[in-house]
């Protein structure tokens, strides 16, 4: 297992500010159903379409152009900042981005150890499991034993790969492309791309079984 964050990470910028937005937000989630003016339930499904469905759909595309076009997955390798701006996608916590493609030899995961860093330009809003102390510390001490947990057994074989998020630099997992994916345009390759996958914590779906 390879731990490629370095040691002299500083991550002084929103380490003060997530507390308080946090907060403001529980505050106003709270308020709105104690005046009946959203269900609970009904709020939880929302973030969870935009965790899982809506926010990831950018980091997809991202993905999916990598794997049909050569000339854009070289330049996402060489500047992934600029590559993944050229389509659109940047903004807050978007703008210093890394990619890191898994291999037949390597299987990439990223963690933020001491906050919660996330591409929210490219992923959407983080699951609530990546921000957790759980999480941002096992990651790197046991990280095999964490993608078992999510349903990955790693052979241990190819080497674990863990980068640490950082104020300076975010990174997108480049999963490996499905086998039986060759002829697939972008959009349906994009279907296959899942949240997890660009995280390293899942893999992509197989043609064939989105519903």
């Amino acid at each position: 297992m390879a731990h490629s964050a370095e040691d002299d990470h500083h991550h002084h910028h929103e380490n003060s500010e997530l507390p308080e937005t946090d907060l403001r937000v529980r505050t106003l989630e709270s308020l709105l159903v104690e005046k009946g003016y959203v269900e609970p339930a009904a709020l939880d499904r929302l973030i969870e379409t935009y965790e899982t469905k809506i926010g990831p759909r950018n980091g997809a595309r991202v993905v999916a152009k990598a794997w049909s076009d050569a000339a854009y997955h070289d330049w996402l390798m060489e500047d992934a900042t600029a590559a993944i701006a050229s389509l659109g996608y940047t903004g807050r916590q978007g703008e210093h981005m890394m990619a890191v493609e898994n291999t037949s030899n390597v299987h990439n995961m990223v963690v933020c150890t001491l906050c919660s860093c996330y591409p929210w330009s490219v992923l959407g809003l983080p699951p609530t499991w990546y921000k957790s102390p759980a999480y941002r510390s096992r990651a790197v001490i046991d990280p095999r034993g964490v993608l078992a947990e999510f349903g990955l057994d790693i052979p241990e074989t190819t080497e674990v790969r863990v980068w640490d998020s950082t104020a300076e630099i975010r990174y997108l997992v480049i999963p490996r492309r499905p086998q039986g994916t060759d002829g697939l345009n972008e959009e349906t390759l994009a279907d296959l791309v899942t949240r997890d996958s660009m995280i390293g914590t899942g893999l992509p779906l197989l043609p064939g079984t989105i519903s």
